[in-house]
């Protein structure tokens, strides 16, 4: 068992902590939050994510895991520092690592021989360097502590599993002795541990998310081609996918990608490409596509709405970025919103959990919790969010609650067949008119989106 201290009590370090201490391990998590913190310490996990409150609560029960506000002395007591902040995007697309380098200041002072600081949050190229620099100049003792960087690969929704059943577990590391250390944390794990240098693991994380969002990107230009040519997008990503070279996952079209990570990755790797002096103009273009993408749905809801937005009533059915979580940052369902609103429609929201959060954000919007309410006298229903429980909702009833019968399926989330045989104008996403939902794309991991 190794004495580990997890600053940040956040998206990623709550999960790190938790699962961490899952491990085996004696874990600290500490975060400047003392409300955050308060909760944590009481089992209340404020965020949805399948099976954290379950990892959690067992380790506060066991003593294995503990939250508090003092950042320097859980930093002090501890074998391995993890550093789970945030590293935000700034207006030229450079991750801010500010807070990373104000804990540094915390930590360095009280810190003992031979500690080892992770760095788990994203950070651009050179980070590793930078945080040893950091530590040093508040005092850390410079040759007496160690700085390996160990990204995370998790996606909301299944961090847990993501944590626990990893693909791989990357250390960037100078020494090979240190990164052995690391690797120990991990030995419970069916997992390949790769060695690189500190700058290498910090590229594989920022060029994992950037093929992710190329790829999404790629498979809704598809889908757009699909529509104008007559082919079905779900019956040429299932072709797709069962060749291994490709693969079935992230093949699902959308209205691009958002969330916290693949909007803010793709801006700090194209900002490390510029300072390098590298013109990356693939990322660049599939940051423009992306942002088009949102606009190919609206356009799609003005023609349902019969050509113009002005006036119109649009019912919206999901506001977080993807099905399974509880965050808006960054969601394709608030782009679009806003756009709606800019152009004069009127826009009655629902979302199966983010429907407090979403009415202190969205101005403008009457955010209900009843999805039938959504739908009351509504020209357009747009589906922004594949949550399940929209698939078995009674129809019928919808049609009988809307103005008029028009859906716009921005996720392809619903059985468009039966929707047009009860009256219905329905358009997905590079479904050609009169195709309804098909079978053919439930491959395993076919409908995963970022």
């Amino acid at each position: 068992m190794s004495t580990i201290a997890v600053i940040g009590a956040g998206y990623v370090g709550a999960t790190t902590a938790a699962c961490l201490a899952f491990l085996g391990h004696d874990v600290v998590c500490a975060d400047l939050d003392a409300s955050r913190v308060r909760r944590l310490a009481a089992g209340e996990i404020p965020i949805l994510e399948e099976h954290l409150e379950e990892v959690a609560a067992a380790g506060l029960a066991s003593g294995r895991l503990r939250f508090t506000t003092e950042v320097a002395g859980s930093a002090a007591a501890a074998e391995f520092v993890f550093l789970c902040l945030p590293t935000p995007a700034g207006e030229s697309g450079e991750a801010d690592l500010s807070a990373v380098v104000a804990a540094c200041r915390q930590i360095a002072p009280g810190m003992a021989d031979g500690t080892v600081v992770v760095n788990k949050s994203t950070m651009p190229v050179g980070s590793a360097r930078r945080v040893e620099k950091a530590l040093v100049a508040a005092g850390a003792p410079s040759g007496r502590f160690s700085v390996v960087s160990n990204p995370e690969f998790l996606c909301e929704g299944s961090a847990v599993r993501d944590f626990l059943e990893p693909a791989r577990i990357v250390l960037g590391a100078d020494d090979p002795e240190t990164a052995a250390r690391v690797a120990v944390l991990y030995r419970d794990l069916e997992a390949p541990v790769v060695v690189m240098t500190p700058e290498s693991a910090e590229m594989t994380k920022y060029a994992s998310n950037a093929y992710l969002a190329t790829r999404l990107t790629f498979v809704n230009s598809i889908a757009n081609l699909c529509e104008l040519v007559g082919a079905d997008v779900v019956e040429v990503t299932c072709g797709m996918g069962l060749d291994e070279r490709i693969g079935p996952r992230f093949l699902q079209p959308g209205p691009g990608y958002g969330g916290s990570c693949l909007p803010k990755d793709t801006a700090a790797l194209l900002h490390v490409a510029r300072s390098a002096g590298f013109d990356f103009g693939l990322l660049r273009a599939v940051v423009v596509a992306n942002s088009r993408q949102r606009d190919r749905i609206v356009e799609k809801i003005e023609t349902q709405a019969g050509g113009s937005l002005a006036g119109a009533a649009v019912a919206v059915w999901g506001l977080t970025f993807k099905a399974g979580t509880d965050d808006l940052r960054g969601s394709p369902a608030l782009d679009i919103i806003e756009v709606l609103v800019v152009a004069g429609a009127t826009v009655r929201a629902y979302d199966p959990v983010a429907g407090e959060t979403a009415t202190r954000v969205l101005a403008g919007v009457d955010v209900v919790n009843d999805p039938y309410l959504a739908c009351k006298e509504a020209d357009v229903l747009v589906v922004l969010t594949e949550w399940d429980e929209f698939r078995t909702l009674d129809f019928e009833r919808v049609r009988r609650m809307m103005a008029a019968a028009a859906v716009v399926d921005a996720r392809n989330a619903l059985d468009g067949g039966r929707l047009r045989r009860l009256g219905f104008a329905y358009e997905g996403v590079g479904r050609p008119a009169g195709v309804g939902f098909l079978e053919v794309g439930a491959v395993e991991g076919h409908q995963e989106t970022a």
